[in-house]
């Protein structure tokens, strides 16, 4: 039974760990494949007060150009700018149709930065020109099947005639980059007059060797200085390493990519995974030093028939190595086996051949040695040490510091659960307050429809009225965006002598999208149904941190222009509503504005609907918009699943802390029944004692129960501070957040001393309720 239990937990605990820090090798090993690694860096612009000091991953259009230019250290320079800043691209290739989310429009430099290998065509060549693009092997196959794409046509937008002048190699899983499409940067709108105002653009750059980095963001700001002025400079600009961009970009703002990892979340897993570790090799060497005391006659004999303290080490040693590599080679099988159960619950692409990297072989031989060495260290030496004359004597008492020993042990580890549970509860309670959350406005029932495609007015509107029609649409409406997706950025400002300005989103809507999104009017009215074609005026409808920034109360601010840049003096507030959450929760409520200018294409459709049958909903919707615009593809989104992506990292680690926390505790209480049965049998002739002088089951349960119990107290005082200081910390990435109360760390201590209680009440009843004759009988 010891046996067992020293196996199972051990390869237990090595197989979570093993999933764990192979998902952080993976982490680790994003960007480390291309062979200019080490000299590619991402431009950042560094904001002021009024954009809330936030890290923009994008940088102005002009940027690439002069750096190439002024700067004779930068080897490439390369923008990217994601196809309509991030919505879905309509592909057609003679009467197919396609959609595309990963259309990029970049410089020739970028292929020489990431040394894409080419399939077919001419890396050198392939974006030099004009209206040419660039597609993914894969992409290539579904768009062309097996014939050579060179040559051909794709249209872009029913607008945008592409020829394909080459096939690259797909970029790896672990990988910032993951374009399908890439046309030529001249093709894009950016290219005719690049600015240092919209600050929309990835910016990739190449140093060449040896140089200082420091030197080139001084040579960076030399040059915005020499093209901004002074009072202009809303940012400052410096270099982020490529092995940084996916692990230290969570809290940056406006980047591409959809793999942003989390440094924060890999120390976390990182504590986690040594957590579960800790717990096991303290089963395993708790259970090692309770046993070895049972084999002391064992030792004696030998050692009386002439066994060496050498040749009881090597034993002892060879022994607790032999359980040892057993556990970890199960404990790599059950790794292997659950790595497609890890993939589903984590959405990550972990292979098994991770686990032959050199740093986790290494890592796994130098675990076995430890624990071998440190869990054999007692019975080896304390016991193969001993005159067989001290060890045979039956008046040998156990040595206190040995027993002293396992209690810290048995602290150790259940102020390690104790820590996961609180961990777990916490986030758990955080993801409650995140779904029931008042967002100001109301997602459900609510689906855009991208209409990106359609590039006539009179088919929008069309489009428009045909989904009025349907018996289970209540309401629809023409949106720039909806809460949830990136719209316009601009700057409010209080009058023209404010220099600061506040960041504020704008929306470009018809007048219906207030209703429809649910949105309280506090005061004035929506936007106007009717604009004249001529008129240059711009109403907006303004929420009330806007208003508040601007000094006005929300009645006083109605009627009064407001100064928003890109908007001139032409804005004037005809309403103002509350609050809303447009963005992740996060993040704290920003200004925004809805408005009617002309500056922006309103791309999607907002449609809300009863509660009808879904799929007969939007099997219409899509039948009404095929009738408007036949040669699109049907791409919608519905706005509260939308919104869930912002919380999959949180939903993420609550399974997985949910998941290994159950495998920790059940770790946990494996070894806390061994050592009960363990106390149990060696006890067994004080509790016949007891027995025989009417003691009932209950009182000796008690006994045997109330030393754990004082283990596990002390675990909790223990683990309280460290578990608060460790959540309050994970906690301060959000706007809204929890307090943790003391009822979360009431419940885990309720749970610690539940699990203890039934793990170790299990043995004592069993030994309480055996037969005195048995054990008090002398062989």
């Amino acid at each position: 039974m010891f046996s067992i239990i020293n196996i199972v937990g051990l390869s237990l605990g090595l197989a979570i760990t093993i999933l764990l820090f192979m998902f952080i090798a993976y982490e680790r090993s994003y960007d480390t494949d291309y062979v200019n690694k080490d000299d590619i860096y991402r431009a950042l612009i560094h904001t002021g007060e009024s954009y809330g000091n936030q890290v923009f991953c994008t940088a102005p259009a002009a940027l690439a150009p002069a750096l190439k230019s002024d700067i004779p250290d930068i080897a490439y320079a390369a923008r990217m700018l994601k196809h309509d800043f991030g919505q879905t691209a309509f592909i057609k290739i003679d009467e197919s149709n396609f959609l595309e989310k990963e259309l990029y429009w970049c410089d020739p430099d970028l292929l020489s930065i990431f040394n894409m290998e080419f399939v077919k065509g001419n890396s050198n060549t392939a974006l030099d020109r004009p209206n040419t693009v660039i597609l993914s092997e894969s992409t290539a196959k579904k768009y062309f099947s097996d014939n050579n794409p060179l040559g051909k046509t794709i249209t872009v937008d029913n607008e945008r005639q592409l020829e394909v002048t080459g096939v690259f190699k797909d970029f790896p899983g672990n990988s910032t980059l993951h374009c399908n499409v890439i046309g030529s940067f001249s093709s894009s709108w950016a290219a005719k007059n690049p600015t240092w105002g919209n600050s929309s653009f990835e910016t990739y750059v190449q140093l060449k060797k040896n140089t200082s980095v420091a030197a080139t963001e001084l040579q960076m700001q030399a040059i915005l200085d020499k093209n901004v002025a002074k009072e202009g400079q809303w940012f400052t600009l410096s270099l982020q390493p490529l092995e940084k961009v996916h692990l230290y970009s969570s809290n940056y703002v406006n980047s591409y990519t959809n793999r942003v990892g989390n440094i924060s979340e890999i120390e976390n897993l990182s504590i986690l995974g040594l957590l579960i570790l800790i717990i096991a090799c303290v089963n395993y060497m708790n259970l090692m030093t309770a046993r070895s005391q049972k084999r002391s006659k064992d030792v004696g004999i030998n050692k009386t028939l002439g066994a060496s303290s050498k040749s009881m080490i090597v034993r002892f040693y060879a022994e607790t190595g032999l359980i040892t590599f057993i556990a970890l080679v199960i404990g790599v099988v059950l790794a292997v086996v659950t790595v497609p159960i890890f993939n589903a619950i984590t959405e990550q692409q972990l292979d098994i051949s991770l686990l032959f990297k050199a740093e986790l072989v290494i890592g796994l031989f130098v675990f076995w040695a430890i624990t071998t060495l440190i869990s054999g260290s007692y019975p080896a030496f304390y016991l193969s040490r001993s005159s067989p004359k001290a060890i045979l004597n039956p008046e040998i008492k156990q040595a206190g510091g040995v027993v002293n020993i396992r209690k810290g042990l048995v602290v150790l580890q259940f102020a390690a659960s104790v820590m996961l549970i609180v961990g777990v509860i916490t986030i758990y309670k955080q993801l409650q307050l995140i779904q029931n959350q008042e967002l100001g406005y109301e997602p459900e029932h609510t689906v855009a429809i991208s209409t990106m495609a359609i590039n006539e007015t009179a088919k929008k509107t069309a489009l428009v009225q045909e989904f009025k029609s349907l018996s289970n649409v209540t309401n629809t409406a023409m949106a720039q965006g909806f809460p949830g997706v990136t719209v316009s950025g601009r700057m409010l400002f209080k009058n023209e002598q404010d220099e600061n300005g506040l960041q504020i989103s704008t929306n470009r809507v018809d007048p219906e999208v207030i209703d429809l999104l649910k949105l309280k009017l506090l005061s004035g009215k929506m936007l106007p149904s009717v604009k004249q074609e001529n008129d240059t005026l711009i109403d907006v409808v303004l929420n009330k941190k806007a208003v508040r920034y601007l000094g006005y109360s929300v009645e006083d601010a109605v009627g009064k222009k407001v100064l928003i840049g890109g908007f001139r003096d032409n804005a004037t507030i005809v309403g103002v509503i509350d609050d809303f959450n447009f963005e992740s929760l996060h993040e704290p409520i920003g200004a925004y504005a809805f408005h009617n200018g002309k500056s922006e294409a309103k791309s999607f459709a907002l449609v809300r609907f009863n509660s009808a049958s879904l799929p007969v909903i939007m099997g219409e919707l899509e039948a009404k918009f095929k009738e408007v615009m036949p040669e699109s593809g049907f791409e919608y989104v519905f706005l509260d699943k939308n919104l869930e992506r912002f919380y999959s990292l949180e939903r993420k680690a609550a399974t997985l802390g949910l998941l290994f926390c159950g495998l920790a505790i059940f770790v946990a209480c494996l070894g806390l029944f061994g050592l009960a049965a363990f106390m149990a049998e060696q006890r067994k002739k004080e509790i016949g004692v007891r027995k025989v002088l009417g003691a009932s089951v209950f009182n000796i349960t008690k006994m045997l129960s109330k030393e754990f119990v004082k283990l596990v107290l002390i675990s909790l005082l223990i683990s309280f501070p460290l578990a608060y200081w460790v959540m309050n910390g994970w906690l301060e990435n959000y706007a809204y957040r929890i307090n943790i109360s003391w009822s979360i760390f009431f419940i885990a201590g309720l749970l610690a001393i539940a699990i203890a209680l039934f793990t170790v009440s299990f043995q004592s009843i069993r030994a309480a309720m055996m037969n005195p004759v048995k054990s008090l009988r002398t062989e």
